[in-house]
């Protein structure tokens, strides 16, 4: 079977600023594979192929060795190059000093947000090399430029992701892939409530950055072949200038004022 319209994958596409993604790349014409935890992966699927595209559900766990390879081998089995990988998924634990949080849940933090995205970037890059192109998005966050106390673990997850995608980038300079990294600020998704920070600043979604415009601007950078783009309105943007230019001790107390539990 031939098919006409280029392939991409999301991983972490059922829900917020992975699904934002998905739904960009099926609006400019890919067919798209997503990975979720949940079954919402399937309700998902079927609204981007409501856009006039093929969607591809895989639902997994992508804290786990045999969850990240059995949705690589899922996208592999539709036989078709795979054009553009927005390596996406990640999770968030907060709410609680560094103390008082579960080691567990900081284990698959760093299983799913580090492990995972080396694992998944591993084998996207073994077949973007074989085909000669290719385009890869690694969602870090602009928690990459700052210390994260109450968040303690997550913000060095992301400094990991960010740091990475700069050396693959490097690495992969004139092969004819290209990395982009998205930094995304505050989202109005499920993040925050999901991280167990609904009752900081953080878990009020009003305030936040519209999850579409992230996406938009993520996917606006990838087919640009930009280096990175902070996800998000001017002022993102300009915290994230910001945060380049202050000393350390200064940004951890600002955030930690900010994501400090109330009482």
């Amino acid at each position: 079977m031939t098919h006409d319209r280029p392939l991409a994958m999301v991983t972490g596409g059922s829900s917020g600023i992975g699904l934002e993604l998905a739904r960009e790349l099926a609006g400019r014409g890919h067919d798209v594979a997503i990975s979720g935890q949940s079954g919402r992966v399937h309700d998902s699927a079927k609204e981007l192929e409501a856009l006039g595209v093929d969607a591809y559900p895989f639902q997994a766990d992508a804290s786990t060795y045999d969850g990240v390879e059995a949705f690589w081998t899922f996208v592999a089995d539709l036989g078709r190059p795979v054009e553009v990988a927005c390596l996406n998924v990640g999770i968030g634990v907060g709410g609680a000093g560094f103390a008082d949080t579960d080691l567990a849940d900081e284990f698959r933090m760093i299983a799913i947000n580090c492990t995972g995205l080396v694992h998944t970037a591993k084998r996207v890059t073994h077949a973007m090399l074989a085909q000669g192109r290719g385009r890869i998005l690694i969602v870090s966050s602009i928690s990459a430029s700052t210390p994260t106390p109450y968040e303690t673990v997550y913000g060095p997850t992301k400094a990991f992701g960010f740091s990475f995608a700069e050396s693959l980038r490097e690495e992969l300079r004139g092969s004819g892939i290209t990395v982009t990294a998205l930094l995304p600020g505050a989202t109005d998704s499920e993040f925050h409530a999901n991280a167990g920070m609904g009752n900081t600043r953080f878990g009020d979604n009003s305030w936040k950055n519209d999850k579409r415009l992230v996406g938009r601007q993520g996917i606006d950078a990838l087919f640009a072949g930009d280096d990175h783009v902070v996800g998000g309105d001017e002022a993102t943007k300009q915290a994230f200038l910001d945060n380049r230019a202050t000393s350390e001790p200064e940004k951890a107390a600002r955030q930690g004022a900010q994501a400090r539990p109330a009482g």
